[in-house]
C-alpha cells in the first residue's frame, strides 16, 4: 500500500508510508484512543487532520499498569485505528495531572472534538469514563468518577516515523 496522505500530511511530517509505521510496531508503545469503533475512528481522523493535539485519560489507568504518566514526556506512540493498523506516530510534548474539575477550556478545545465549553467536554468524557466498558477495563465494577478524580492531560505532536529515535 502507498503513502498515507491526508490534508494534514501536506503540512505535518507525520504521515508517510505504511512500511515505516509497521517497522515501529513492538518498538514504541501503541496509542489506542477509546475503544475500537466509530469513536476511535473519529479521534484518529482528528489527529491525522491536526485538529486533535491533546487528550485526557484517567490517572487510575496508569496506576493500574504501574506507570507514572510524567514518564510519557518526550515519548512516542504508534497510533492505531479500529482495525489495530498503525496510522501515525505522535510524541508527547506536555503532561499534567490535575483533578477533573481543573481541566481548562483550551485543553478541551485542543482535544479536537468540537467542544466549546468545559461542560460539554466533561459530559462527553463522563459518558465514557462512567461506562460499563471502562469499569470492566479497570476490573472495578464499583469505580466512580468525581470532580476530584485525577486525570492526565497530555499534549502531543505528529512526527515523521523516519525521525523516531529510540
Amino acid at each position: 500500500m502507498g503513502p498515507v496522505t491526508t490534508e494534514a500530511s501536506r503540512s505535518q511530517p507525520a504521515l508517510t508510508s505504511r512500511s515505516a509505521l509497521q517497522s515501529l510496531r513492538g518498538r514504541i508503545p501503541v496509542g489506542e484512543y477509546a475503544f475500537p469503533g466509530p469513536v476511535r475512528d473519529g479521534l484518529v481522523a482528528a489527529i491525522l487532520n491536526g485538529e486533535k493535539t491533546a487528550t485526557t485519560s484517567l490517572l487510575v489507568e496508569y496506576q493500574r499498569d504501574g506507570q507514572d504518566p510524567h514518564d510519557l514526556l518526550g515519548s512516542y506512540e504508534l497510533v492505531v485505528d479500529s482495525d489495530e493498523q498503525p496510522v501515525c506516530v505522535t510524541r508527547t510534548t506536555e503532561v499534567r495531572v490535575v483533578a477533573l474539575s481543573e481541566v481548562d477550556l483550551q485543553h478541551c478545545i485542543d482535544e479536537g472534538e468540537g467542544y466549546r465549553t468545559i461542560a460539554e467536554w466533561e459530559r462527553a468524557h463522563r459518558l465514557f469514563w462512567e461506562s460499563e466498558e471502562l469499569r470492566a477495563e479497570l476490573n472495578d465494577p464499583t469505580w466512580r468518577l468525581t470532580d476530584r478524580t485525577p486525570v492526565v492531560m497530555q499534549r502531543f505532536e505528529l512526527v515523521d516515523p523516519h525521525e523516531v529515535r529510540l
